[in-house]
């Protein structure tokens, strides 16, 4: 009978293991590489397009590209385009610029109830709102407002309700994803408004086991979950509470259901105005500008109000007198006080 070595045996089973290796090692390759290939277009399912993939180049490129928020706009252009026409082509008695603003909002956008008559809406936004419709109608009465609360902002600009919204919105690079901003108009930062009483002293562990009321959809709320995440925020503030609009805050706070309230100073200093009983505790822990948002293929209008913006600024009856109008008895009436204020020059990042 004939024996069979087996270390032949052996050999064959090893060029077939080292085939198998072989393989193996090929497959990992492909799948290493195949992301480097897989093609950016919406047709794959990117997200926008409503399909379920997603598309890994695209939102690096955006995130790499927004380092200053307040400056990726597009720079100032007197020149007309097809939102402008579009708004100068609305029939003669619907011929007017539609705006989301604040009805709410002390010395920003509100109504009067002491001013008698129809108590329209005054403020600092809507003063600038009256100054775009000017500028682009010939009339800056021409303008329909339309009262939003905070977490509808964006919502209104995409779905063409509003042509812009004016309503203290601060410029970040999220909400850059769905909406173009202006040129910044003004300089705040999120602050603590808390009772007079309270022990709370600012952004710091006074916070613990405090219950803090924030604005749903707001700067504010992203900021604190942010901090807290990071340990920048004592763990136990409890942020549970969120409001539609930021002025329910004030309304939680005075019932006694919240301990504080975080929102932009601007907005804090004009509501410690309207309550004796609270005020603002600590400094101001961010810096933030707001700007006028609009539709992100709008790109002439978004030119035209930032030219509507340098115009504003250089005019000895634009900004500063509508700061102090409406903002010294708040926010101080001194030049130091104005310019902590002022937006920074502006600088046009965007290109297209």
């Amino acid at each position: 009978m004939r024996v069979r070595d087996p270390r032949a045996r052996l050999r064959g089973w090893g060029g077939v293991g080292a085939m198998a290796v072989g393989c193996v090692l090929a497959l990992l390759l492909l799948v290493c590489l195949l992301p480097a290939f897989r093609p950016a277009a919406r047709g794959l399912g990117a997200a926008g397009d409503g399909g379920t993939g997603v598309t890994h180049g695209e939102p690096a490129r955006a995130e790499a590209a927004c380092t200053d928020p307040e400056r990726q706009t597009l720079a100032p252009s007197g020149a007309d385009g097809p939102t402008i026409e579009e708004i100068r082509s609305r029939p003669e008695e619907k011929r007017k610029l539609i705006v989301g603003v604040d009805q709410n909002s002390y010395r920003w956008g509100y109504r009067d109830p002491n001013s008698g008559g129809t108590a329209e809406l005054e403020g600092f936004d809507i003063d600038l709102v009256h100054r775009i419709a000017e500028e682009i109608l010939g009339d800056r009465n021409a303008v329909l407002f339309k009262a939003i609360p905070t977490d509808q902002r964006i919502p209104a600009i995409q779905e063409g309700r509003v042509d812009m919204v004016v309503r203290t919105m601060t410029i970040n690079c999220d909400r850059l994803r769905d909406v173009a901003f202006s040129a910044p108009y003004f300089r705040t930062g999120q602050q603590l408004l808390a009772p007079k009483s309270s022990t709370i002293t600012g952004y710091d562990a006074t916070l613990a086991g405090k219950r803090i009321c924030t604005a749903a959809g707001s700067t504010a709320l992203s900021q604190l979950t942010a901090d807290r995440a990071a340990g920048k925020l004592v763990a136990s503030a409890d942020l549970s509470v969120t409001v539609p609009s930021q002025l329910d805050c004030l309304v939680r706070l005075q019932l006694g259901e919240v301990d504080a309230v975080v929102t932009d100073g601007a907005l804090a200093a004009s509501q410690a105005a309207q309550d004796p009983t609270v005020a603002l505790k600590g400094d101001a822990f961010t810096t933030e500008y707001y700007g006028v948002a609009m539709r992100k293929d709008a790109d002439d209008l978004v030119r035209r109000v930032n030219k509507i913006l340098v115009d504003f600024r250089a005019d000895p009856d634009g900004w500063r007198t509508s700061y102090r109008t409406w903002l010294s008895a708040t926010l101080g009436g001194g030049e130091e006080d104005m310019r902590k204020s002022e937006p920074p020059r502006p600088r046009y990042l965007r290109g297209s």
